[in-house]
């Protein structure tokens, strides 16, 4: 059963008064923007009214499916906000990515949250909002909701598993207390398992630590109300852990993507803007079930130095697996040219494809000849692949991902490591190199047909069938998003009517 199929169900007819309204504020990189764009059209697929507010450039990537989705019925809009001229911003610049240097990133995202600080109340007073929902990154928005008497949903990337690792690092530093890099730290048994906090390097650097107070500083006094791309079968222990340790509400909505992206040019256009076929599906269709590895790194996929891009390459070409990989943007110059050559040498052999840029990875991950994926563990493409049934390789690069590393190969066991060990900061190469033994063997760990293999493929088809259950009526996301909605109307009332009472959580 499609979750289409339980919209009646769930809205009912409501007079226009009655009807809940709500602003979302997506941040401006890829891998925030989409999945708040697609819980945005979760709620307006389940009868609340939604504006979504950003830039051109950015509204550009999610258009298509907001304009399709409001000819199926939905009730769902976009409204630009257009960014002021600065000194230091180049014209047309809205997103921040890879390419995007830190001063731009600094200059865009201070101009930005500006704008939308300046401009909010008249956005109120525009579309008279009953709640919002805004990214981690806007923790002005809490004052703002506050300010106009609505309550405001944060969405926060990431597993539960990583914020109850790193609420566990902050607060008892078990990093200070090992004399080496062969220690383990100890960790207070109650709070986490140990391979949560032996994620990367066992000692954390002071870069690191500072990214994890960092990250945990734009939610405190903000999650009141957590918001989550997650479904409950994924993390279980660690979300009923996280509302413990926060004190705090959440609702798991996910898989967040097979509620709203129902058809070939949902599952194509989503975070690009436009459908793209270069002959990806043409190659997949010619290959075996289940042969083909899918290697992606993400929206930030080419963190990697030329010498890393290199071993990559090599990794690839002797793993003896055929494989699609999403190399996006390199640099003219002796890394291009190589890639270059090796792509005509892996076209020749018909071992491998090629694509550079954006790759409509839903699809991809559909594609019945893909039977594994090299991930960065980012918590898009690793709820994606679960939700696909696929196993996965990871190769983890910097923020929370190595902890998700962690939940993926040692707690849900449903993935094999490259071996990566060094954390790495937004847009730094870093010093380590995985070399193409390492590849090489870890792809073929997971696509060799072995007993481990299988065991790997198992349970993450037993994780697949679960998330597929989440979103339909009855299961664990469906019924999250409808106590959410619930919630937010019980305290509209209330804000009408001061005598209704909130219904217990």
């Amino acid at each position: 059963m499609h979750p289409s199929s339980s919209l009646m169900e769930f809205s009912g007819v409501e007079g226009e008064s009655e009807k809940l309204k709500a602003i979302f504020l997506p941040f401006i990189t890829p891998s925030h923007l989409v999945p708040v764009v697609d819980i945005a059209r979760i709620f307006a697929m389940h009868g609340v009214d939604v504006t979504i507010i950003t830039t051109p450039e950015n509204a550009a990537v999610f258009q298509s499916s907001v304009d399709r989705d409001a000819s199926r019925g939905s009730s769902i809009r976009t409204h630009h906000v257009k960014l002021p001229h600065v000194p230091g911003l180049p014209e047309g610049v809205e997103t921040i990515n890879l390419s995007t240097s830190r001063d731009t990133a600094s200059i865009l995202f201070e101009t930005l949250t500006k704008t939308l600080q300046t401009q909010f109340p008249q956005l109120f007073h525009q579309f008279k909002p009953d709640f919002i929902v805004s990214d981690m990154f806007y923790s002005w928005s809490v004052d703002a909701a506050a300010e106009f008497g609505i309550p405001r949903l944060i969405y926060v990337g990431g597993t539960y598993f990583s914020h109850c690792a790193m609420d566990s690092l902050e607060r008892f530093e078990p990093h200070t207390k090992v004399g080496s890099d062969d220690e383990s730290p100890p960790i207070p048994a109650r709070e986490i398992p140990e391979t949560a906090l032996t994620a990367t390097p066992t000692i954390f650097s002071r870069e690191q630590m500072n990214w994890v107070k960092e990250f945990r500083s734009r939610k405190k006094g903000a999650t009141e109300s957590f918001a989550s791309k997650s479904f409950y079968a994924f993390e279980r222990t660690y979300e009923e852990l996280y509302r413990e340790i926060m004190g705090t509400k959440s609702w798991n909505v996910g898989p967040i993507f097979s509620w709203v992206n129902r058809d070939a040019s949902d599952k194509s256009s989503r975070g690009h803007g436009k459908e793209v076929e270069e002959g990806w599906l043409s190659w997949l269709d010619s290959k075996q079930k289940g042969s083909v590895v899918y290697v992606c790194f993400g929206s930030m996929k080419n963190n990697f130095s030329g010498t890393q891009i290199a071993e990559i390459a090599h990794g690839l070409e002797d793993c003896g697996h055929d494989f699609i990989w999403v190399v996006g943007k390199i640099d003219e110059g002796q890394s291009k040219a190589l890639v270059e050559e090796f792509e005509k040498r892996v076209e020749a052999s018909k071992k491998g494809f090629l694509i550079w840029g954006w790759a409509p990875q839903l699809r991809i991950l559909e594609h019945p000849a893909v039977g594994g994926v090299v991930t960065h563990c980012g918590m898009n493409t690793v709820i994606e692949t679960v939700d696909a049934g696929l196993p996965m390789v990871t190769w983890p690069l910097f923020a929370e991902q190595f902890f998700n590393e962690r939940l993926l190969v040692d707690v849900l066991k449903v993935a094999v490591e490259v071996g990566a060990k060094e954390w790495k900061t937004w847009g730094d190469f870093g010093n380590e190199i995985v070399g193409r033994e390492k590849i090489a063997k870890a792809i073929d760990l997971l696509m060799g047909g072995g007993e481990e293999c299988e065991e790997v493929r198992r349970r993450v088809k037993a994780l697949s069938e679960e998330a597929k259950k989440a979103i339909q009526i009855g299961g664990s996301s469906y019924n999250s998003l409808k106590d959410v909605i619930q919630q937010m109307k019980t305290l509209k009332l209330q804000k009408l009517n001061p005598k209704v009472e909130e219904p217990v959580a």
